[in-house]
């Protein structure tokens, strides 16, 4: 974002009400700053300038030049901190960890940060939601070198398998703004030129300890693994310790080329299944998160937690089958759930997080694996034309109830299909299934309000069943509709459905023709950029105006390219044509 000088167009000092708005804005965006930390952001006694820069842009200054935050937009709603900002308060924003120092020469170097370059420790992957404030930092160094929005939510990355954009970048150490102060400095000596590594000063026993395991390594010596040599000929036997389970790993030689095999035994693969199941109970699974499909539960939280190098497979469990592990958890009192006949699934409903074996379990540390490669900065060419459009839902008052009583977050939102769950979890715990007839389901007075209070007519009864057909839709549409939009690493939720880009072809004087655009904003497009690309595809004069009401831009082009245009924005922004509306005012009738 700062790849340029800074320069502004205007500075002012901040009058005694706006340093308060100020404050209260930091407060509210950012709930981790206390009072005081506030006052360390903010001195009381120091004054506040804010500079205003193009496309509304607003970095605000401590006195001396030292820029403590930037909004995006000048609106209060996309405030970010600086690098000098987290240096003073490094709790102010979660943050992700690099696998190493080496991966912080491509986030200086202006490139996004990609999932394989995370750290992701035994505790697994944090929770977060697609367009949320995250620093970056190195191991071992306590000062962040960067901060931006994550391109998606942390459930979309574990089904994408942790690979892609996590964060966009919208600032860091080295570029323009850190530049721009006039007092510029580093944090510690960890801060080079163009990477950051370890803070030395916090490193020399760390780096004491590695010396030891490299010696003990060299020396054919492994504290971690018992290695017993015997006849070439004969196997290697390797013994893992992971808490009180021993895993065999075979070392066999087979033409020149060796494989590792695991071997576990039914008891030990029942043994492994109980333990990552507890590590995601204790890391990654929040009750939040509940009610969960077996499924997701399985690929989402209990895989991640194994060990390194260990296949997972249910199939060689005493159990077999996903479904019945689960029942057994739940005949044992650990979770409560039920099977939902309509998906043929069990679902979790609840945790007993006061269960003998989970109060008696101690959450291991698992080895992270080694990722080569972890940023990789893409071209714009492919960042346009990848747009995507999801419809999601927030729970209304209507609707509520039936989340509260599974323990789900109504301040959640929802994708139609995760909506779909909730409401069938909620017939299944409350067994309204009709016997005689599956595909009816019977109202109880909860579900029956959540579905029809107020859009009943006065006077009308109540429908006391409703068809299992007929049930999702009818309770997603009682809730808030939102849309998220994702263009590349560039993600934003806004409520209400999507409004669609407008197109008009009209004539003026001369019977000139011209085009106008507007609402490209909704789909993430710079009017700017826009204007700039059309003028050289079409070789005609483009012109940007602020459409009245803070409503955005259009961009009007001269000729009458509708068609074309349209063509160009399908086919290059990848918008879908359901959302682009046309009008050409110079037809004939």
């Amino acid at each position: 974002m700062f790849k340029k000088t800074v320069e502004a167009k205007s500075q002012q000092r901040l009058s005694g009400a706006d340093r308060k708005k100020l404050k209260r804005t930091i407060q509210q965006l950012f709930p981790n700053a206390s009072d005081s930390d506030l006052d360390i952001l903010i001195p009381p006694k120091v004054e506040v300038t804010v500079s205003k820069h193009p496309n509304r842009l607003l970095i605000y200054c401590l006195e001396g030049g030292l820029p403590i935050f930037f909004d995006v937009d000048s609106r209060g709603t996309s405030i970010f901190p600086t690098v000098y900002s987290l240096w003073k308060v490094p709790h102010l924003l979660p943050a992700f960890t690099l696998k190493g120092g080496e991966v912080s020469r491509y986030v200086i170097g202006g490139a996004d940060l990609m999932f394989p370059g995370i750290s992701v420790g035994a505790e697994g992957l944090p929770e977060f939601l697609a367009g949320e404030l995250w620093a970056v930092m190195v191991p071992g160094n306590p000062a962040p070198i960067a901060v931006g929005s994550t391109c998606i939510s942390s459930s979309e990355a574990l089904k994408a398998g942790l690979r892609g954009k996590a964060l966009k970048i919208s600032h860091h150490y080295r570029d323009a703004l850190w530049e721009s102060a006039e007092g510029r400095y580093v944090p510690n000596a960890g801060f080079l030129d163009d990477v950051v590594f370890e803070d030395p000063s916090l490193s020399t026993t760390s780096q004491q300890s590695d010396a030891n395991q490299t010696s003990d390594h060299e020396n054919g010596d492994n504290t971690e693994l018992e290695v017993a040599m015997g006849d070439p000929n004969d196997d290697q036997q390797i013994t893992t310790d992971f808490g009180d389970l021993k895993v065999t790993e075979n070392d066999q030689s087979d033409k020149g080329t060796n494989e590792d095999q695991i071997t576990l035994s039914i008891e030990d693969v029942d043994a492994l299944l109980d333990k990552c199941l507890l590590q995601a109970f204790y890391t990654t699974l929040k009750d939040k998160d509940l009610p969960i499909a077996g499924s997701t539960l399985w690929s989402n939280h209990v895989l991640p937690c194994r060990p390194p190098g260990i296949v997972l497979d249910i199939k060689k469990s005493s159990h077999k089958k996903l479904s019945k592990w689960l029942q057994s958890k739940s005949s044992e009192g650990l979770i409560s759930s039920k099977e939902d006949k309509y998906k043929k699934e069990v679902m979790v409903l609840a945790i007993n997080r006061k269960h003998p074996d989970y109060i008696s379990y101690k959450p291991e540390k698992q080895e992270v694996e080694k990722v080569e490669q972890a940023v990789d900065p893409s071209s714009e060419a492919d960042i346009k034309n990848s747009m995507e459009v999801i419809e999601i839902y927030k729970p209304s008052v209507h609707v509520n109830p039936i989340f509260t009583s599974l323990g789900a977050d109504t301040r959640q939102l929802y994708s139609a299909a995760e909506a779909s769950e909730v409401v069938f979890a909620y017939v299944e715990k409350e067994n309204l299934v009709r016997p005689t007839n599956k595909s009816i389901v019977v109202l109880d007075a909860v579900l029956c309000d959540a579905l029809f209070k107020g859009a009943i007519k006065k006077g009308s009864m109540y429908p006391s069943e409703i068809h299992k057909k007929d049930l999702a839709p009818t309770f997603i549409n009682r809730m808030q509709a939102h849309h998220q939009v994702t263009r590349g690493k560039e993600s934003v939720v806004k409520k209400g459905g999507l409004k669609p880009l407008q197109m008009l072809t009209e004539r003026r004087q001369g019977n000139k023709k011209v085009t106008k655009v507007s609402g490209m904003e909704s789909f993430l497009i710079d009017a700017e950029l826009l204007a700039s690309e059309l003028q050289k595809k079409f070789a005609c004069s483009t012109s940007v105006t602020e459409l009245p009401g803070k409503k955005g831009h259009e961009v009007l082009v001269q000729g009458g390219v509708i068609d074309v245009l349209a063509k160009y924005l399908v086919e290059q922004y990848g918008i879908p044509k359901r959302y682009i509306e046309v009008l050409d005012k110079t037809a004939r009738k």
